[in-house]
């Protein structure tokens, strides 16, 4: 049997009438930036999130940079001050503080969540501390009401990036409504995907809303007269209708895929193989379902030659990384252990009972 990681195309199939329906609509419209459909998707999109304001943008890096950027714009931060994030992110969450300036200072995640630890953050607060940027990692919420209380007590900014955990909720508030500002990736492989890059920022401030769509639009708010020195970051029309069309079935397809997880969960017995531990099902929409292994690379190798998909998320942690040489010394030994023996097994809302029995199986035989 044939267990693809992810499926992109199944699961666009799962839509694609409505899809080709809304494809067709834009194009027959004969507009194709900063439309209806912009309009409607982030109307749309504020209200699932819980937020007063969605400004779409290119993609979800931008998104976490234009909300840096803004508050550098409106004087809240300048450059030099520091963030705190997660050590074990993907690289653009920290691409985008070097970005505008600013200073990521790493801080270690819990193993047994994989998120922020939040006993560590306030040790790392300084007076040029400005924000706390958190990461819902692999889909699973980071939010913890230690993190909301520092954020109270120190007079910061919480930023999350919201990318991976589209539909994920702390006691009934949605991720991307939790703090001050939110990133969104809608990169095809997300659980709210488009067909090609495609991001947002969700807020309910007024002031950083109108200063983001402005610098991801030039730095304009009125055409021809520029307030900041902004990019092109907009969000197509035709994207915007496709993840309109997405969103009405995600939280369908997140139920869905906790329904592959929970088999996973109950189904895999392999000691060798440690699988997230969920402590409330609220607060995980399994974008990534991870295991730790520490024969990654032989499990990895043995799951390929059943035919079983599967990816590394992520191999170098980013302060290994190249273009952040001078990190290069530092020993951060959790997220490390991470990196070095994480593996995901495949997840898709349209993955048979077959499929998954099968990788059942066949992690339990290794």
């Amino acid at each position: 049997m044939q267990v693809p990681f992810l499926s992109l195309k199944d699961v666009t199939d799962k839509y694609k009438d409505e899809i080709h329906e809304a494809a067709l609509r834009v194009i027959d419209s004969g507009w194709y930036l900063q439309g209806k459909e912009n309009e409607k998707f982030e109307s749309d999109y504020a209200n699932y999130i819980g937020t007063k304001y969605c400004v779409g943008c290119a993609n979800g890096l931008d998104a976490l940079v234009w909300i840096f950027r803004a508050y550098i714009e409106l004087g809240i931060m300048q450059k030099g001050d520091e963030v705190i994030v997660p050590a074990n992110t993907y690289i653009a969450t920290i691409l985008s503080i070097t970005e505008n300036g600013l200073v990521p200072v790493l801080v270690e995640p819990n193993i047994d969540t994989l998120e922020i630890d939040d006993r560590l953050i306030e040790s790392k607060i300084t007076s040029k501390t400005k924000a706390i940027t958190i990461v819902h990692l692999y889909g699973q919420c980071a939010y913890t009401k230690k993190i909301g209380d520092l954020c109270k007590k120190y007079n910061l900014k919480l930023i999350e990036d919201n990318a991976q955990a589209h539909g994920c909720k702390f006691e009934g508030v949605k991720t991307g409504a939790l703090g001050d500002a939110a990133g969104h990736s809608f990169y095809p492989g997300k659980n709210l995907g488009a067909l090609g890059d495609a991001g947002a920022v969700t807020t309910n401030d007024e002031a950083l809303a109108k200063a983001i769509r402005s610098l991801a639009n030039y730095g304009s708010q009125k055409k021809y007269v520029f307030q900041y020195c902004g990019r092109n970051s907009r969000l197509d029309e035709i994207q915007a209708a496709i993840l309109d069309v997405k969103l009405k079935h995600l939280d369908e397809d997140v139920e869905l895929r906790k329904s592959v997880a929970r088999r996973y969960i109950e189904g895999i017995k392999n000691p060798k193989i440690v699988l997230p531990k969920i402590f409330d099902w609220n607060q995980h929409v399994f974008h990534i379902f991870t295991t730790l292994c520490a024969e990654r690379d032989e499990f990895q190798r043995y799951l390929e030659s059943k035919g079983i998909g599967t990816n590394i998320h992520y191999p170098i942690p980013p302060h290994k990384q190249e273009c952040y040489k001078a990190w290069n010394g530092i020993s951060l030994p959790v997220t490390e252990k991470i990196h070095a023996e994480e593996l995901s097994l495949p997840m898709s809302p349209c993955l048979t009972d077959e499929q998954v029995q099968y990788v059942i199986d066949c992690v339990n035989g290794f």
